[in-house]
């Protein structure tokens, strides 16, 4: 049974939270083991009645009771039976009495899909070797990017592990003179047919191929061979599975209440309340966490023109419009300025690449000058026109060269990266 009793955090870490601007979240929350035995559980419910920690210390039979915070909106207790490697999860006590099991937020380790329960991590034991790398890596103008895009599950048949894969690919991309790979999503996720965008587990790389210290280890041997690692992120939406973040409290939490601004039509998912401090923060910390724990060098954000208009892809009368009248989603824009402001003063060299389809200006500018203060834009357009062109009959492309020079009307208005990608390949 628990030995904890009252505040379990500091009012520090508990006045950063509440402000929005704690910066190493993971550290505060989720599942820590201390150093003088036992576990130390923390959960951001701000509208249960109760909380319970279960799981594999007692054969997931009588949970552990989570006190209250003070007024902070988070739970936390201490198992001294708890220790790395059990499995576990939240009971979550929504005000009507119905109790949901949850896996946590803040999960660092994760069961290997289809199980879903989050793991207790232990420290890292990896010793990173890229130490040359990141001196020298650079987000700066000029710096030239050749980006291979991959997924890990079906890039090669009979390669399970991120230690084989890390090996293999850096051979191959090193062979086609690749500067970074751009991995598909690795956060975890429940089905595999996603491709990783429907995400469950924003803090914990998938377990169907190792442990974390394994992508750490995947990050350090192409590294080591003068390849960058790019990742997709996906803070844009998330799924409804009942054990993750959906209704996580019982109330729409990490999500809008209105359907008209907190689901996605096209995807059958929720989409985040950027307006809310504690969930802007919970996705900025996400941002920095993959880059200072995983050495990542950049983050290609997904979907971001789905964040940006509050009218992306809704029929007239399925959208709230902005206190102005108009369609752009001003908490998205406060979002997305915080975050790459945020990245660039904790790690200047990392890229933060915006996949923004639409004409939306100055993606790529700084945010001091009115811009979302990207390093980088994909360029959709071109894309699209591209493979457009290569899609004609050779015999009738002299009447479509339109489609490979309209991109340059526009080529110099962004930092631009020209991507043939999973969209539309």
């Amino acid at each position: 049974m628990t030995y904890a009793r009252g505040v379990l955090l500091s009012d520090l870490d508990l006045h950063l939270f509440g402000e929005g601007n704690h910066r190493r979240l993971w550290q505060f929350l989720g599942a820590h083991p201390r150093p003088e035995g036992g576990v130390r559980f923390a959960v951001w419910a701000p509208n249960a009645t109760a909380v319970y920690a279960v799981g594999d210390w007692n054969g997931w039979g009588e949970g552990t009771p989570l006190a209250a915070q003070g007024s902070s909106g988070i739970w936390a207790a201490v198992e001294p039976s708890a220790q790395p490697g059990h499995r576990y999860k939240y009971a979550v006590v929504a005000r009507g009495g119905h109790t949901t099991m949850k896996a946590d937020p803040m999960a660092q380790a994760t069961e290997c899909p289809p199980s879903n329960a989050s793991v207790v991590p232990g420290p890292s034991q990896h010793l990173w070797g890229d130490q040359h790398w990141m001196a020298r890596r650079t987000a700066a103008h000029g710096a030239p990017l050749r980006i291979y895009e991959v997924h890990l599950g079906s890039w090669r048949h009979g390669v399970d592990n991120y230690r084989d894969l890390g090996h293999q690919l850096a051979d191959h991309v090193a062979d086609l003179g690749f500067t970074h790979v751009e991995l598909l999503p690795v956060a975890e996720h429940p089905f595999g047919g996603s491709w990783g965008y429907q995400v469950t587990g924003y803090y914990a790389p998938t377990a169907r191929f190792g442990t974390p210290d394994d992508f750490r280890a995947f990050v350090d041997i192409l590294h080591q061979r003068g390849i960058g690692v790019l990742v997709d992120w996906v803070p844009a939406h998330f799924p409804k599975d009942d054990w993750s973040l959906a209704r996580f409290d019982g109330t729409a939490l990490y999500e809008h209440s209105d359907p008209r601004q907190g689901e996605h039509p096209d995807w059958g998912t929720y989409v985040f309340n950027y307006g809310r401090t504690e969930v802007r923060n919970f996705l900025v910390a996400n941002a920095l966490y993959w880059l200072h724990e995983f050495h990542i060098d950049g983050l290609r954000v997904d979907a971001v023109a789905s964040m940006l208009y509050l009218d992306y892809s809704r029929p007239a009368g399925g959208w709230v419009p902005n206190r102005h009248g108009g369609r752009e989603n001003l908490e998205a824009i406060d979002f997305l300025r915080e975050l790459t402001s945020v990245v660039g003063n904790e790690a200047p060299s990392a890229l933060m690449i915006a996949e923004e389809s639409t004409a939306w200006p100055k993606v790529t500018h700084p945010v001091e000058y009115g811009g979302l203060g990207f390093t980088h834009k994909w360029n959709m357009g071109w894309m699209h026109d591209t493979l457009g062109y290569f899609q004609h009959d050779p015999i009738h492309r002299l009447w479509h060269h339109r489609d490979l020079s309209f991109g340059l009307l526009y080529a110099f208005s962004e930092r631009f990266v020209l991507p043939l990608s999973h969209d539309e390949v």
